[in-house]
């Protein structure tokens, strides 16, 4: 007589999630499969023995349960079966040293997670909360181990299983390659286990005695319209946890259903500058990290002053001028407190060291007014002192310095020192953002602004000069921000032995001009061939424009302060 063949192992599916994170309900969703066989957390006796903690129900599970782990590996996990599938649910805390490698290595991997605001609310119901028994540090791990074997596992998030299950168990399938099979949404087929209801094709390995409620769904619950009360004493718990959580986040599968299209990520400018470190506060932050306080003056009222620095062949041009602008901008909104010269330095320098970033880069640096205690408008609500960020990216010129640019005219009127005096350098743009809004609406680069009585003060992003008979004009500083690209720009133009003009300049003559360009420390030095539709000079780059260009070429080549190398720190 033949022996009977013996049965093959089952496609082991593992998902890994923390507790209170419905991953019962998921595990009764992949029970519905008729491919499907489903263990229910094989590993908790192995996690009881292996860490002694105390449960209601040690010794009832210890009695039911191996708790030898690597032989529930071997001959439960990986053991024969009579299904394509095997799912487990695992909960990430029971990932444990003592197990084998196998565990691992072997079947396909996905992580359920949840956002720790809905796990804390009811956790307690059944254990004293901590970061050890929530788990969420243990997914990362679980996460980092995964890719380090070469097979990133897909992440889920439970809020989006529930708001929309087809398409996350969709999605779901296709990463794990397995079919999706619609009864998966439902459960509606149940058998009595040890006395309580359960789903065809399931084994229950943990206690069963906890899932009450989803013993008596039959399919994922609509998420709540409003969230339960947040219990305070866990505050603290909930900070520990949220970056965990939110590293997790960023890898979810994008797939969000009919009602919600994916939002794909915009290109950026400059690809590198996807991956880039910012400086915020005190500390270097990777690019998606790098945010500020809600409390802060910048979110209240657009309250921090700024300046933008260029760097060139290993130094950063102008720095000491702009630090100079920064600190009298500073002054004149009476901020407190306010980082010393060297501090801010020094924090402009590490992070250029950081990112490698020793040429072709530019510096948005602000230094706001600093976190509030309470919301509102007051600096007398500012008591933590000013906080420093140095956004530093990989950022050629912004304009067509080769073939020029187009401007027009705004309606909107650059403010007055009557009001808002543009010699502070502050981050409330309301005035620049409105006419820039006229400038992107009629497709041109940027727009020209007028002063209070027609005449030109410069465009909604930079200092502006004409040449006209060989004769270099620009606008008084009376209404525009006197820039520093600017100052520089009218040095060259006088080095350069031309004649400089600085007085009221209609817009008709610069509609006339032979030449035109702007100035700016992001755009450098900009041609423009066109105002208003009008054509300047021939509509080509003239010889004036070329010259100063040149000139200001070799100066920045030359000039600026050192960034320290690695063996000068």
């Amino acid at each position: 007589m033949a022996p009977e063949a013996e049965a093959e192992s089952p496609v082991v599916i593992h998902a890994w999630s923390a507790p209170r994170s419905l991953s019962t309900s998921l595990m009764y969703s992949f029970a519905q499969r008729d491919d499907m066989e489903v263990l229910d957390e094989p590993l908790y006796a192995n996690f009881l023995r292996a860490t002694g903690v105390d449960r209601p129900y040690r010794q009832e599970l210890l009695s039911k349960m191996d708790p030898d782990g690597n032989q529930v590996v071997k001959e439960v996990i990986f053991g024969p079966g009579d299904k394509k599938y095997r799912y487990c649910k695992h909960i990430s805390k029971q990932h444990l040293p003592n197990l084998s490698s196998d565990l691992m290595k072997k079947g396909k991997h996905f992580i359920l997670i949840r956002n720790p605001l809905n796990i804390l609310p009811s956790f307690d119901k059944v254990v004293p909360p901590s970061f050890m028994e929530l788990g969420i540090g243990e997914l990362v791990s679980i996460y980092s181990e995964l890719c380090g074997l070469g097979s990133p596992p897909p992440v889920i998030d439970a809020d989006d299983l529930q708001q929309d299950p087809e398409a996350v168990l969709s999605g779901l399938c296709e990463d794990l390659s397995i079919p999706f099979q619609s009864q998966m949404l439902n459960w509606n087929c149940f058998l009595f286990l040890d006395g309580k209801l359960a789903p065809r094709n399931l084994m229950v390995y943990g206690p069963p005695w906890w899932y009450g409620s989803v013993h008596k769904s039959s399919g994922f619950s609509k998420p709540c319209q409003y969230p339960l009360t947040f219990p305070f004493a866990f505050y603290d718990l909930l900070e520990q946890c949220l970056p965990f959580y939110n590293m997790l986040k960023r890898q979810i599968r994008k797939t969000r259903g009919p009602q919600q299209p994916p939002l794909p990520d915009p290109p950026l400018p400059v690809p590198a500058n996807k991956n880039i470190l910012v400086w915020v506060g005190d500390e270097l932050l990777p690019r998606d990290s790098a945010k500020i306080s809600v409390f802060d003056s910048v979110v209240q009222g657009g309250d921090a002053v700024w300046e933008g620095l260029r760097i060139y062949d290993g130094k950063v041009f102008k720095l000491d001028e702009h630090l100079d602008r920064l600190f009298d901008s500073a002054k004149a909104m009476a901020f407190r407190n306010v980082p010393t010269r060297d501090w801010i330095k020094d924090a402009i320098f590490k992070t250029l060291i950081a990112n490698g970033m020793f040429d072709n880069a530019h510096i948005r640096l602000s230094l706001t007014r600093g976190k509030k205690v309470t919301s509102g408008m007051s600096p007398g609500f500012n008591l933590y002192g000013c906080a420093l960020i140095v956004l530093a990216e990989w950022k050629p010129p912004v304009y067509d310095n080769s073939h020029g640019i187009k401007l027009v005219t705004a309606t909107t009127r650059r403010n007055s020192p009557n009001s808002i005096d543009s010699k502070i350098h502050h981050n409330n743009l309301i005035n620049n953002i409105l006419a820039k809004i006229e400038g992107n609406l009629a497709q041109a680069e940027d727009a020209i602004m007028l002063d209070k009585d027609g005449f030109v003060s410069e465009t909604n992003a930079t200092n502006i000069f004409m040449v006209k008979r060989g004769i270099v004009l620009t606008p008084h500083a009376d209404y525009c921000l006197p820039g520093i690209t600017r100052a520089t720009v009218m040095d060259l133009v006088v080095k350069e032995n031309f004649v400089l003009h600085e007085r009221r300049i209609s817009l008709s003559e610069f509609h006339a001009a032979d030449e035109v360009w702007t100035t700016g420390t992001m755009g450098e030095i900009t041609p423009v061939v066109m105002i208003d539709g009008r054509e300047i000079g021939d509509g080509e780059i003239g010889p004036v424009t070329r010259q100063i260009q040149n000139a200001y070429k070799v100066l920045t080549a030359g000039l600026g302060v050192p960034i320290p190398r690695i063996a000068e720190v």
